[in-house]
């Protein structure tokens, strides 16, 4: 373990506190106050933060005079813990006093009242980060995201406010994609309050294009020259690694693939998404072997190193982890210039307390906090585990292996269970495989870029060497994803964070015991041994038997029938089409035969592609209805791109594949002059696989719904399963749910839409009909199941990450 570096003239107690075999933590207190104070801050008033820090500064001082003996003489032990305790609290003093003068500027009245009534402002702006586009629906302008810092905003009354303030942008215009950091720049738009727990001070909505004031820097132009390039030589690259190899080097995910990132998700490997603090170590360590091969001095060694740094923080533009990396790189490398290159603990302490002082939304980052325990976790577990390996025999290079990411992985857990709900059995085994790829990616990637302005050639050759490595990468996060049992489910939020916290520091401790570590082995590998092949068994997701899923792909539809094993007729295909496309990848489903439209809203056909994403679709079948435009050419630009046969599906068209039997029953006839035409000429399906009867409503309303039961014979919509029509909406005929008389209701919804779907009265009604509701926004992806004889279940996966409210 690392261990600090004591003077001559300190104290016996004092010396033993940094030196000797245990970690040097004297500046850990502060430093984790200080963060821990921020944190909390950032959701009080600056009045609140200010009390704060005069309460803390104001206990620090009692206890600093009782420890002087002013109030009495303290013994030995009470002075060694005494001084820990007035380091928290001046680093609670800090935290709490930094960030109270960032909000007092946050909260100011004039931007204030600018902002609840939402006005309508001029702003002189500075670009901050690059504009980064969310994902949004198929069809419509993609909606850019950008953080800039205004410089003033004009109201509509002509008052100028000159304030240093974050705003987010949400723009539309093309025109913002160009934009680089440090760019000037005036943009007109609409203030809207942010969402809180930052130092945001307001949501600026724009429509139009923005009004630069001469180029960006020298620094930033040169940056995005070589990320361009960077992005143009890996053009030629297959998807996949093209995608990834822009991720991995300068953290632009910009064309990384959906199937790509979830894969990495999955498998805890997300981290290899953004730049952090292993590429930082990996440039600087390329530049520091180079140095040392040609004989440098320590001191030139060093230069060279942060010469490295300051350029490559410029390459990837200083995101929180980026920070976070270069600031401790620049303190170890002072300290091996300095000769003290064990100084690596008090190096990561002193980075986050000026970190977290210098810009305190920092305290609320989750990258930040990912990137801050893992290094913890590599200099507080990573060497004793390591050591405690090559005793029992591990050669050296394996065990270092295994100890760096099984101790980040451990380290980081808690964090990542808080964010995801779920606890990854696949992560450490898929960082093992993933390390020897990591760094000749990183390296050939950045010389990639390097080159790309002035050697093309040179680059693209650079480009296609690092393209293996990173194939290796998305290879081990493919396999690791379908690993079954590779996630179990957790509590999500603040309680299940500290719920995980909590456990490992237990077992941590525990386990420091022979007795109680030979213990916890033993029971660990029962519980494997125990559940795994239940799970195995169970057949994981989707479930046996399964005749209807009912995918979670947000505010839209995608409802999947199995015809055989890897083939299903899917109905729909949501908004996203990373959505659905990953509600495919997870039932296993390889090729569509037949792929339905009920109507062309795109909140049902914006998702096409991902259907389409590396899947063979034999048919596509449409309403004849034509509207709207835009999700009809959406479906028919994605049918002839994947070669697939398009054609429209009137009312008695049947269709049988499998276990699947298909037939239209509606619209009867062309409803025109309703509340929504669309809606009500969506086709509507009833759907036979294994014997269980399933209507599919597709959005029809009250006027669709009573033509269906005017024109059906008695019975004739009477299923097992009904997909509650238009996401549980209030537009639902009661007789018409009456005579469906479904035992099991879907209802496929987005968390939080502004909608307010499902509708409560609908749901009611279908509770006391005796059907069991269930809905993607609550449940996830659910399936429903063919048990014994007639019977039927239902199985829920649990609501995806990026999909809670």
């Amino acid at each position: 373990m690392l261990a600090g570096v004591g003077t001559a003239g300190d104290p016996p107690a004092e010396r033993a506190a940094g030196a000797g075999d245990g970690p040097d933590l004297r500046l850990a207190g502060l430093a984790v106050a200080a963060w821990l104070a921020a944190l909390a801050s950032l959701h009080l008033s600056a009045r609140s933060a200010a009390l704060l820090a005069a309460g803390a500064a104001g206990l620090a001082a009692l206890v600093a005079a009782h420890l002087l003996g002013w109030l009495g003489r303290p013994a030995g032990p009470v002075r060694r813990h005494g001084w820990i305790a007035v380091a928290v609290l001046l680093g609670v003093v800090c935290g709490a006093t930094a960030t109270a003068a960032r909000l007092g500027v946050r909260d100011a009245s004039a931007v204030r009242a600018l902002v609840d009534d939402r006005a309508t402002v001029t702003a002189d702006l500075v670009v901050r980060a690059d504009p980064r586009p969310v994902r949004g629906v198929a069809g419509r302008p993609a909606t850019l995201l950008v953080r800039a810092e205004s410089v003033a905003l004009t109201g509509p009354d002509g008052v100028r406010v000159v304030a240093s303030l974050r705003v987010l942008l949400l723009a539309t215009d093309p025109a913002w994609r160009a934009l680089l950091p440090g760019q000037r720049l005036t943009a007109e738009g609409r203030l809207g309050a942010p969402r809180g727990g930052d130092l945001t001070a307001a949501v600026l909505t724009v429509r139009g294009a923005p009004t630069p004031h001469g180029p960006p820097p020298w620094s930033q132009r040169a940056a995005g020259t070589l990320r361009a390039g960077l992005q143009r030589v890996c053009e030629p690259l297959p998807d996949e690694q093209g995608g990834l190899l822009p991720g991995l080097v300068v953290g632009d995910t910009s064309r990384l693939l959906p199937a790509v990132e979830e894969d990495f998700r999955t498998t805890g490997m997300t981290h290899l998404n953004a730049v952090s603090g292993s590429n930082v170590a990996i440039v600087v360590g390329a530049v520091l072997l180079l140095a040392r091969w040609a004989r440098a001095g320590p001191r030139v060694a060093a230069g060279l190193c942060v010469l490295a740094l300051v350029g490559f923080v410029i390459l990837v533009r200083p995101s929180p982890s980026v920070v976070r990396a270069a600031t401790m790189g620049a303190i170890g490398l002072a300290a091996l210039a300095a000769g003290r290159p064990r100084a690596a603990l008090p190096a990561l302490a002193a980075a986050v307390a000026a970190l977290v002082l210098f810009d305190p939304d920092l305290a609320g980052d989750p990258g930040f906090a990912l990137s801050v325990l893992a290094t913890a976790g590599l200099l507080l577990l990573a060497p004793g585990w390591r050591d405690g390996l090559r005793r029992r025999g591990v050669p050296p290079g394996f065990a270092e292996a295994l100890a760096v990411p099984a101790a980040a992985q451990l380290a980081c857990g808690p964090v990542v269970a808080g964010i995801s709900g779920t606890v990854s059995l696949v992560a450490v085994p898929a960082n093992l495989l993933a390390v020897p790829a990591i760094a000749p990616a990183t390296v050939l990637g950045v010389a990639a870029a390097v080159l790309s302005p002035v050697w093309s050639p040179g680059a693209e050759l650079a480009a296609w060497l690092a393209s293996w490595p990173a194939w290796w990468l998305v290879t081990v996060a493919r396999y690791g994803a379908r690993l079954p049992a590779g996630t179990l489910p957790w509590p999500d939020g603040v309680p299940g964070a500290l719920l995980l916290a909590g456990l490992t520091v237990a077992l941590l401790v525990a386990t420091r015991r022979p007795v109680v570590r030979r213990l916890v082995a033993v029971v660990a590998v029962a519980v494997v041994a125990g559940t795994l092949p239940v799970r195995l068994v169970a057949g994981g997701w989707p479930p046996d038997r399964w005749v209807a899923v009912a995918c979670a792909v947000g505010q839209g539809d995608a409802l999947v029938l199995p015809v055989a094993v890897g083939r299903a007729v899917v109905v729909d295909a949501g908004p996203d089409p990373a959505a659905v496309d990953g509600c495919l990848r997870r039932l296993g489903v390889r090729e569509v035969p037949l792929l339905l439209f009920s109507h062309f809203h795109l909140d049902h056909t914006g998702g096409v592609a991902g259907v389409f994403r590396g899947r063979r679709v034999a048919a596509v079948r449409t309403p004849q209805w034509p509207e709207p435009a835009a999700g009809r050419d959406l479906v028919r630009a994605a049918a002839a791109a994947g070669g697939a046969v398009l054609a429209p599906a009137p009312a008695g068209w049947a269709y049988r594949a499998g276990g699947v039997e298909l037939v239209v029953l509606g619209p009867p006839y062309p409803l025109r002059g309703t509340r929504s035409d669309p809606n009500n000429n969506s086709l509507v399906l009833r759907a036979t696989v294994a014997g269980v009867r399933i209507l599919l409503a597709g959005d029809a309303e009250t006027e669709e719904q009573r033509a269906l039961l005017d024109r059906m014979p008695s019975g004739g919509v009477r299923a097992d399963v009904l997909k509650v029509a238009h996401h549980g909406s209030a537009y639902q005929d009661p007789a018409f749910l009456d005579a469906v008389r479904p035992s099991v209701a879907l209802v496929p919804v987005g968390a939080g839409n502004s909608y307010g779907h499902p509708n409560a009265a609908v749901l009611a009604r279908l509770v006391r009909g005796g059907a069991r509701v269930l809905r993607t926004d609550t449940d996830g992806d659910v399936a429903v199941v063919r048990g014994g004889g007639d019977g039927m279940a239902v199985v829920v996966r649990g609501v995806p990450p990026g999909q809670r409210p």
